[in-house]
């Protein structure tokens, strides 16, 4: 549920809020994901009494560097997610989760030592096949499609394997990221180029919402990583790019011609693929043994 949860957020709440708030500029809608959603969580983890606990994860030098690549990466998919919705590429978005799975699956095979069955195989080599098709017919790489899936893939990996609650984590991340994010925003009132100053009450409302849009589907997703196999992650994680690109075609017009059908006609049949093994094996772990 955690999991689901999360998707279905990013899927439609994520890129619907950040449409509404399409005159405010890039830096600053960036910006104010961690300002107001760094004092939440700290509010969050006093209420909880575990904002000592935040601290003390600090303390052990493998945690902190694992902390500071998983801020990392979030930060360059948050990027490239809200420049491909304000530049009307979802669709290049939906892409990019649809090929993330099949990444998570390559990296749960590599650095965890989850066992993936020939069709995984399959799948995943379908899905570079798609890529590779994509870039060859545009004759540039999809550069939001592969940053999107790394970026997200790598993040799932480092929260998979620390030793962080999923609130301390994405406290620690946000705070990490705070300084730069102040720092910008008093660059950006400075020289006259924020759109504070002249906003109305709702895109200040909007603005200071940013952080609930934020935190509440990464500690969801969070939540569910540290409590599913990384694959499982990425069989859920369809349900998020199949909404992205439903909007991206039916709400936003974005173009959806022959090369996008390709692309994504073999993204959907790795899916297949990969699902139905899926499906096979934990259908053959739950038969009761006979003696």
């Amino acid at each position: 549920m955690f999991a689901v949860g999360s998707y279905l957020w990013w899927a439609i709440v994520t890129p619907l809020y950040f449409k509404l708030l399409i005159m405010v500029p890039i830096v600053e809608l960036l910006v104010w994901r961690v300002l107001s959603g760094l004092p939440l969580l700290i509010l969050l983890l006093v209420y909880r009494k575990k904002l000592m606990q935040c601290m003390r994860s600090l303390q052990d030098k493998r945690t902190s560097l694992l902390l500071l690549g998983s801020t990392f990466f979030i930060s360059i998919n948050w990027i490239v997610f809200v420049l491909a919705v304000v530049w009307n590429r979802l669709t290049e978005s939906s892409l990019g989760y649809y090929i993330n799975p099949l990444f998570s699956v390559a990296l749960g095979f590599l650095l965890l030592g989850e066992r993936i069955s020939r069709l995984q195989w399959i799948a995943v080599a379908i899905a570079g096949c798609a890529v590779t098709f994509l870039a060859v017919a545009q004759g540039s790489l999809p550069w939001i499609s592969i940053t999107l899936a790394f970026s997200f893939g790598m993040y799932g990996l480092l929260r998979k394997t620390m030793e962080v609650e999923s609130i301390e984590g994405l406290t620690v991340e946000m705070g990490l990221t705070f300084p730069v994010c102040l720092a910008v925003q008093v660059w950006f009132v400075a020289k006259g180029e924020s759109l504070l100053p002249e906003a109305s009450f709702w895109i200040i409302a909007g603005l200071l919402l940013g952080g609930f849009v934020t935190i509440m589907p990464l500690l969801l997703f969070a939540s569910g990583a540290r409590r599913l196999q990384l694959s499982t992650m990425g069989i859920l994680q369809y349900i998020a790019p199949t909404g992205q690109l439903l909007l991206a075609i039916i709400f936003f017009n974005e173009p959806f011609g022959a090369i996008q059908i390709i692309v994504f006609a073999l993204i959907w049949i790795a899916i297949i693929l990969y699902s139905y093994d899926a499906y096979r094996s934990s259908t053959l772990s739950s038969e009761p043994l006979i003696e």
